[in-house]
């Protein structure tokens, strides 16, 4: 497993609520004690599926308590919480050398996404769920302008935020020409791009994917070293960014796993 390392203070996002069954479970499984401060369970519940996660958590030694509906709902922001809600400790951010190290701990080269300026909770969750299932060795962000690890991202995650490290830095290009020094070989995407279907991705990698509605920036798209595009012949010539990215990292995983 791929746990986040833990951070100083500052780079923790506020205190953060997963909620949800599916979304609960996973975190109690990936989390400890360290992690979780608490599992609220709604007061009137006691369903086989409560009482397993109830179980899971105290197996752990993590806290359990009951709340009424009323106050898991506001915890949850009125969301779908069916009943369980978990205070989690912030979400810690990995380093670039943590990503580096998490793929020479599996005996691979380095596979990265870089997101820029992405901002829809829902598509950063999605493609953390993507990357989880693709082998992707971590994700890179930049710290401002673009969305972070939050419940909202966990929950869409379903579990896979505890297991790719993300790495949030200050300024993305300054990490992409760092990330050349280091001998990556760094893809963007772009409507003239080579088909995205002879892209080989083999050797050490990172793949850029753009802002839902601007796509790659212009600072950014100049250090590209090639870019891949994806044919379309519906009438909407564009694709959500969570979308994109999973066609382009299941390109990734196919080319770099060639035969297995």
């Amino acid at each position: 497993m791929a746990k986040q390392p833990q951070a100083a203070p500052n780079e923790h996002d506020p205190d953060e609520f997963v909620f949800g069954r599916h979304a609960v479970e996973a975190a109690l499984k990936a989390g400890t004690a360290a992690t979780i401060n608490k599992l609220f369970v709604q007061t009137d519940l006691k369903s086989e599926p409560i009482q397993h996660l109830i179980g899971i958590a105290q197996k752990k030694k993590i806290l359990v308590a009951t709340a009424p509906k009323q106050k898991l709902d506001l915890m949850s922001d009125h969301g779908n919480h069916q009943g369980v809600l978990l205070a989690m400790t912030p979400y810690a951010y990995a380093s670039v050398d943590d990503l580096f190290q998490h793929a020479a701990d599996k005996g691979e080269d380095p596979f990265f996404l870089l997101l820029d300026n992405l901002e829809d909770p829902h598509n950063l969750g999605s493609i953390l769920r993507t990357a989880d299932a693709s082998g992707v060795h971590g994700i890179i962000i930049p710290k401002h302008r673009a969305v972070g690890l939050t419940s909202a991202v966990a929950k869409v995650s379903t579990g896979a935020i505890e297991y790719v490290p993300v790495a949030r830095v200050t300024n993305l290009a300054q990490t992409i020409k760092q990330l050349k020094d280091r001998g990556m070989w760094v893809f963007g995407t772009a409507m003239d791009g080579q088909d995205y279907r002879q892209w080989d991705a083999k050797g050490s990698t990172a793949l850029v994917i753009g802002n839902e509605g601007k796509g790659i920036s212009p600072g950014i798209a100049k250090l590209m070293d090639a870019t891949i595009a994806i044919p379309m012949v519906g009438h909407v010539q564009s694709l959500n960014a969570s979308v994109a990215a999973g066609i382009l990292m299941y390109q990734a995983f196919a080319s770099r796993h060639e035969g297995k």
